[in-house]
């Protein structure tokens, strides 16, 4: 853990419609009044979204804010990985959240890169400390990891290879973040550990995201959730509101580095979580 002040940053996706980018501009316009350290914003299996990825970068360093785009390795081979970093450090890009990635739908082989670690040991070998490297954690472990320790060494792996500091994949359960920070540093892995946060927007949408990345909703919270259905939004974010705004306070006042909020693009739950916490 650290005393330094903490980091607060937001996520976005890249929209895939004139509509979506318009929304997201707005969004951006009130989530900019709480003067985040930067906004990150995530890449398509494959590179699939980088377009759209770049142009959403430079959309909020033309604002005046840092942004971070999102890197993954599968697929990608070094001379593309240069044409992209070349691309972006000629713009002013300095951070980038380096990850592996998930391969696209019928894509069967990685590539020259496997893991983030590859990832980002080609960055620092090829631009130095050129740019700053977020990766990414998992505190209740990579849903492909063959045991939790596994899954540790390989983070320890990618934080060795040159990482700057990790975001980690959302959780519900504060404990389980401890534990793992706990781990980490028995290891000799020093580098900031910042939470994620996943507001909670409905619970349809959050099964199938923790199916997906397996992140776990404590049986309590499911059960809950499922009593009010989709239908009931209000209730939901009502409920949401209070569990994330207990689990941010634990974190932060148990030493957690800073908080990166997952947006999916809106601002009102997010403010007002900023506001219950009372951050400035």
């Amino acid at each position: 853990m650290t005393t330094r002040k903490p980091s607060f940053s937001f996520e976005f996706f890249p929209p895939k419609t004139p509509a979506g980018m318009e929304k997201l501009r707005t969004t951006r316009k009130q989530l900019a009044q709480l003067r985040p350290e930067f906004f990150s914003v995530t890449y398509g299996a494959g590179g699939t979204t980088r377009d759209r990825t770049l142009e959403t970068v430079l959309e909020i360093q033309a604002e005046g804010f840092e942004a971070a785009p999102h890197l993954s390795c599968i697929g990608a081979t070094p001379d593309s990985l240069r044409e992209l970093l070349d691309d972006y450090r000629q713009r002013g890009i300095t951070r980038i959240v380096a990850l592996r990635g998930d391969l696209p739908s019928g894509m069967v082989e990685t590539g020259e890169f496997r893991y983030a670690a590859d990832l980002v040991a080609f960055i620092r070998r090829e631009y130095g400390n050129q740019f700053r490297l977020e990766i990414a954690a998992y505190p209740e472990t990579h849903p492909e990891a063959r045991s939790a320790r596994d899954g540790l060494i390989n983070f320890k792996r990618k934080a060795d290879a040159g990482a700057d500091s990790a975001i980690t994949q959302y959780f519900y359960n504060a404990d389980a973040y401890f534990h793992f920070v706990d781990e980490c540093e028995a290891l000799g892995v020093a580098l900031p550990i910042i939470p994620g946060i996943m507001p909670i927007y409905n619970y349809t949408q959050l099964a199938r995201f923790s199916d997906a990345c397996g992140a776990e909703i404590p049986r309590w919270m499911r059960k809950k959730l499922e009593d009010y259905g989709d239908d009931d939004l209000p209730s939901i974010h009502a409920f949401g509101l209070d569990v994330v705004t207990a689990l941010c306070d634990k974190l932060l006042r148990h030493g957690a580095p800073g908080l990166h909020f997952y947006t999916l693009n809106q601002s009102a739950i997010v403010s007002t979580l900023w506001q219950r916490l009372g951050l400035r």
